[in-house]
């Protein structure tokens, strides 16, 4: 398997190959499409262990993570969930917008995010012990906290945390150049325009243009469709329902691709 692209920006490789060692669990906060997932990926990759990933939402429940019973045309048998699967085989397993998930996964997750590193399957009476090179990694988006969806304090304090935020300049240029496979001229211009829209502060975006809508913008304009055309389905849609709001940031895509 080709290993996962990933641009290195501070010390983070380091940092989670120390957790992991050290069998420490990792949180990883950053904005939507700042390289979270990529970046284990990467490193699951890089540590040659299986990877679990596990998009949270409102409705994933502990037995979603743990397994269940299956009834079939032979009969009931367990199914592991991919939790218990990164526990039997030592991989990782990956939480991605784990404050999304209901509050009754705390539970299951606290056993195996502390020192027990213990995971109790209550339906098979089983209690697994973690192996030395299992690990738990969950990410969030710091920005969509609320009092109602957030990481409380004792689930967060388990955990090493990583902060993750858009690359530099020239990192980002590299990894839109890479990523979408288009030259460095046109990867700058994408980046350019990507850093005046997530200056637009007086516009109430949720969330402001993330590395990986510049990725999609430039493969579309390298592809040969109008850049105006590829900047308004990959930016300025993407970001904004509010036809105000788009032809707003349509005018700063007019400014760079004029």
């Amino acid at each position: 398997m080709t290993e996962p692209f990933y641009q290195v920006v501070n010390n983070e490789q380091v940092l989670f190959e120390h957790a992991w060692r050290h069998r420490m669990p990792v949180l990883i906060k950053g904005p939507t499409g700042c390289g979270k997932t990529r970046f284990v990926q990467h490193m699951a990759h890089r540590l040659n262990l299986p990877l679990y990933t596990v998009a949270c939402h409102d409705d994933l429940s502990a037995a979603d993570l743990i397994g269940r019973h299956l009834i079939g045309a032979q009969g009931t048998w367990w199914q592991d969930g991919p939790l218990t699967r990164a526990v039997r085989e030592g991989g990782i397993c990956y939480l991605d917008e784990v404050v999304e998930a209901r509050q009754d996964t705390a539970v299951v997750l606290h056993p195996v995010a502390d020192d027990r590193r213990e995971l109790f399957l209550e339906r098979t009476g089983e209690v697994l012990k973690a192996p030395a090179s299992f690990m738990l990694v969950v990410s969030y988006n710091p920005g969509y906290q609320n009092l109602l969806k957030g990481m409380k304090p004792s689930t967060r304090q388990r955990f090493v945390a990583m902060r993750f935020a858009y690359p530099s300049t020239l990192e980002e240029e590299r990894i839109v150049a890479r990523e979408a496979q288009v030259e460095t001229g046109l990867a700058a211009q994408v980046v350019r325009l990507g850093q005046a829209l997530r200056r637009l502060d007086q516009h109430d975006l949720e969330e402001v243009a993330s590395t990986r809508l510049l990725i999609f913008a430039a493969r579309l304009i390298a592809a040969g469709m109008n850049p105006r055309e590829a900047c308004m389905a990959c930016l300025a849609e993407s970001l904004s329902d509010d036809p105000q709001t788009v032809a707003a940031l349509m005018d700063v895509v007019d400014v760079h691709f004029s």
